[in-house]
């Protein structure tokens, strides 16, 4: 066993990679005139943080990186729920530095202003990319993190092929972003919400309680799900 430290040091590094090179590639590099990577762009950098990291630290720290996915494991009977609280403080930790170190760059740009939406933030109705309300919010958060958590679980499952986890929870983060950036700028990941918004302030910090909650639910949800009908002492079907 890996001690628990370490565990946290991963942990606060690869959730540090996830928001510098998510919420970076939105900052930098999505609205290039001409040249922007786009939506689609932020969808697969997302995912390359992810994928990139879990092939990276996975094997110290498990490559949570997202405090809904360390309580979606926790409650699929893979994670003690003593380390939960370490796990999630280590997480916030590194969102955080990563949104100062993307402020602090972006900084460095003649006319740069912090809007609402100069890092990333996540939210809805004003702060919404494309203006969609809270209960569209609400709802795309839980049902994105539900599906995130169902992939990870699943390709962590014993029973699945091995090596091919990160790759498959990378290319879910992908999928995920290119459905709901529009509505929330996608976040299914309360640290990944809570860095930029405590940088910006305002309305962004006044709407990161959804994106603390609703990724917990559809994690936690998912847990329960695996664990009842997947599980290896899940009653199976012989049709």
């Amino acid at each position: 066993m890996i001690p628990l430290p370490k565990r946290l040091i991963a942990e606060l590094l690869g959730t540090f990679w996830l928001v510098l090179g998510g919420c970076g590639s939105a900052v930098f590099a999505a609205a290039v005139p001409d040249l922007g990577i786009g939506y689609a762009g932020v969808a697969l950098a997302f995912g390359l943080t992810v994928l990139t990291m879990a092939y990276g630290l996975g094997h110290i720290s498990g490559a949570h990186f997202n405090p809904a996915v360390t309580v979606g494991v926790w409650v699929g009977g893979r994670f003690p729920a003593g380390e939960i609280i370490p796990y999630i403080i280590a997480q916030v930790i590194g969102a955080v530095l990563a949104a100062l170190l993307i402020y602090w760059i972006a900084s460095g740009q003649p006319g740069y202003s912090l809007a609402p939406n100069g890092l990333a933030v996540n939210g809805f109705g004003e702060l919404s990319p494309h203006g969609y309300g809270l209960g569209s919010a609400l709802v795309t958060e839980i049902v994105m993190t539900f599906g995130f958590l169902i992939v990870i679980l699943g390709v962590t499952d014993e029973r699945a092929p091995a090596r091919f986890a990160p790759l498959a929870i990378g290319l879910a983060l992908t999928l995920i972003h290119l459905i709901s950036i529009p509505i929330t700028n996608t976040s299914v990941n309360p640290a990944r919400s809570t860095g930029p918004a405590l940088v910006v302030g305002g309305l962004a910090l006044q709407q990161v309680w959804l994106f603390w909650v609703a990724p917990i639910v559809g994690a936690a949800l998912a847990g329960v799900v695996y664990r009842l009908a997947f599980s290896a002492s899940a009653p199976r079907s012989e049709g």
